[in-house]
């Protein structure tokens, strides 16, 4: 394995997918229903149905949504020089016992490569900080390989494919369907849509179909960062799903 391949192989990729913790707005007790409603108050409209944006907004706030799946992959050198992809799914519907696996599943990890990056698409501002948030509302304790409340921007071990493609621009935003659209990266929203999440959850009772979503999402981000260094695309023949 050359040197970039090998300071690849220290990166662990990641995705996760979030719901709202209680199925509709209707579920939670008042004290609930008024703290959301302050949360948002600068976002929300008059007009607007309350239960609508509830389902459209709580899983994306750490404060009133949860975690159901965590996927770590990281790449690693198959037989006659294939470059493999190794995905492991941590789901359920007990959030504690999904962060618990995660943060036992990461020690093994450090513990091969201790100086490993997380790598995603936009994990800076949601992924990892959401993670962090929801290990603390679990009454978990923060591991040291996530930042903590004095952890500077600098010092965060992650790579954002987001903010590579910025290029210093900060003003910039784009998807990850669209960054693998125009890096001509299979893409992974064939199926569903991060939007698609909550209902296939609650309403479809479909957890499975969820779970591969989350696991094509880190398969995406890997073959980005093979893209980014000019690299071939790790093909699905060599993903492994553990």
């Amino acid at each position: 394995m050359n040197e970039l391949l090998y300071n690849i192989s220290q990166y662990l990729f990641i995705d996760i997918e979030t719901i709202p913790q209680s199925k509709c707005f209707s579920d939670m007790n008042e004290k609930w229903k008024s703290l959301f409603i302050e949360k948002n108050a600068k976002i929300i409209s008059d007009d607007e149905d309350i239960n609508l944006f509830y389902n459209e907004r709580a899983g994306i706030l750490a404060e009133f949504g949860k975690i159901i799946c965590i996927t770590v992959g990281y790449i690693y050198p198959g037989d006659d020089g294939k470059i493999m992809l190794k995905i492991k799914n941590i789901s359920g519907h007990d959030e504690k016992e999904i962060l618990l696996d995660f943060i036992a599943t990461v020690h093994r990890f450090e513990k091969k490569f201790f100086d490993f990056y997380f790598v995603g698409h936009n994990i800076k501002e949601f992924d990892i900080p959401y993670i962090c948030r929801r290990i603390l509302a679990n009454g978990l304790t923060l591991p040291a390989f996530l930042p903590s409340y004095a952890t500077r921007p600098w010092e965060t071990k992650t790579i954002d494919t987001l903010h590579w493609w910025r290029f210093g621009d900060y003003k910039s935003y784009i998807s990850l369907d669209l960054l693998a659209n125009v890096l001509d990266v299979p893409t992974s929203k064939t199926d569903i849509k991060g939007s698609d999440v909550r209902n296939v959850y609650y309403e479809q009772n479909d957890l499975e179909r969820i779970v591969c979503y989350c696991g094509r999402d880190v398969a995406v981000v890997a073959n980005l960062v093979m893209r980014f260094h000019n690299l071939p695309l790790i093909e699905e023949e060599n993903l492994v799903i553990v």
